[in-house]
This record gives structure tokens, C-alpha cells and sequence, in this order.
């Protein structure tokens, strides 16, 4: 519950997503026209699943941490467009039944 209320609080936590196991949360990485933003999974800004640039310029680029990069290129598409959606238009965990991004 910590952990949540902190997100809360965070101006830069955009929302999160899940795949059932994992929870992933986005943060930006400025308040003001950032150009770039950051995924995290299960509460631990540590873990980094993948850092999203380029979103001022257009010339979009995923850098994936350790853990995620070995995840299959079907997984990786599914976890971007939910990170977009999130960054974009928030949460996909606003609501309990919305538990869920179907890409």
C-alpha cells in the first residue's frame, strides 16, 4: 500500500499495466516535455524492464534492461504499446476488472 501511495504522489508515475505475473509502472522523465520515459516492474524503480527515447524527436528507440531483453519479440511489442498507452492516456490499473493492456 506504501508503495501505491508513493506512485500516487510521484508527478513523474504516469500509470501501470500488468502481464498477470509482473506489475509494470511508467514514469517520465520530467515534469515539462519529457523526451523520454521508463518502465519499472513490481515497485522497484531499480528494475528497469526499458527506457523508451526520442519521443520529443520522433526517432523512437526501447533500450531493455537485463532481465527483459531476453523476452520474445511478441512480449516486448505487447509490453511497448502498453507503456505508450499508459505514458499517453494513464493507467491501465485504474480500474480492478482493468487489470489487463490487450495491446
Amino acid at each position: 500500500m506504501k508503495e501505491a501511495q508513493s506512485r500516487k504522489s510521484d508527478p513523474l508515475a504516469r500509470g501501470g499495466f500488468t502481464d498477470g505475473t509482473h506489475e509494470f509502472w511508467v514514469y517520465a522523465t520530467t515534469a515539462d516535455a519529457p523526451d523520454s520515459f521508463q518502465v519499472a516492474a513490481d515497485g522497484n524503480r531499480a528494475d528497469i524492464v526499458m527506457v523508451v527515447s526520442g519521443l520529443n524527436t520522433g526517432a523512437l528507440h526501447a533500450t531493455w534492461g537485463d532481465e527483459w531483453r531476453s523476452r520474445t519479440a511478441e512480449w516486448q511489442e505487447w509490453a511497448k504499446s502498453c507503456a505508450f498507452h499508459v505514458f499517453d492516456k494513464g493507467s491501465l490499473l485504474a480500474e480492478p476488472r482493468t487489470r489487463f493492456c490487450d495491446g
